[in-house]
């Protein structure tokens, strides 16, 4: 009897600690890329489509990737990507492009022919830098713009942005996150030549 009122106080011990024990969600974060004016109005009928940013698989996971070592990837088990980023950046070049005013017609690619370029991308890099002593953020992207008439590059670029971060906590790594991607767009693209449009 007393190896019984042991065994049944140490099962209301363990029920009592998991019942006081918080179970822990996941906090989601998106890319929050500010929107692209209102492009001008064009004469010229010059039409572009953007693919889908490619990505590294680790990014299309979810959690948020930091570095402890250049070799090291890791990934916060409770801080994850509510949007897929590589979804984000290319809606974002879309608008972008869009606001340029160099083309009268931009969209998502969806495998048609009767379009003037192409453009496609990659993000290479988004995740937290942890070593050197000091946190960082780095941003990687890459891209290029193809005549479709004979599948010609006329345009490419790459660029990369590392930026300190002011706030040691996930939110603060994710909001100058939001705030290198902003730079390495407007850095990307603002190289793209302006008459491309005019020459088909």
């Amino acid at each position: 009897m007393k190896k019984f009122t042991i065994a049944l106080g140490f099962m209301l011990a363990l029920l009592t600690v998991a019942g006081c024990s918080r179970v822990r969600y996941p906090a989601y974060y998106t890319l929050n890329l500010r929107p692209a004016p209102d492009p001008p109005a064009l004469e010229k009928q010059t039409s572009i489509a953007v693919r889908e940013f490619h990505e590294p698989v680790y990014l299309r996971q979810g959690p948020i990737v930091y570095r402890s070592t250049p070799e090291k990837i890791g990934f916060y088990e409770y801080h994850r990507w509510a949007a897929d980023p590589g979804k984000v950046v290319s809606s974002a070049v879309v608008d972008d492009l869009r606001a340029s005013g160099q083309f009268s017609m931009v969209s998502m690619y969806d495998g048609r022919q009767d379009i003037d370029y192409v453009f496609s991308g990659k993000l290479e890099k988004l995740e937290e830098v942890d070593y050197e002593g000091v946190v960082k953020v780095e941003v990687g992207l890459s891209a290029q713009i193809t005549r479709v008439s004979n599948g010609t590059t006329v345009w490419s670029n790459s660029v990369s942005e590392v930026e300190n971060v002011s706030h040691r906590n996930v939110p603060g790594v994710v909001a100058e996150m939001n705030r290198t991607m902003e730079l390495a767009l407007n850095k990307l693209l603002s190289t793209i030549p302006a008459p491309l449009a005019t020459h088909n």
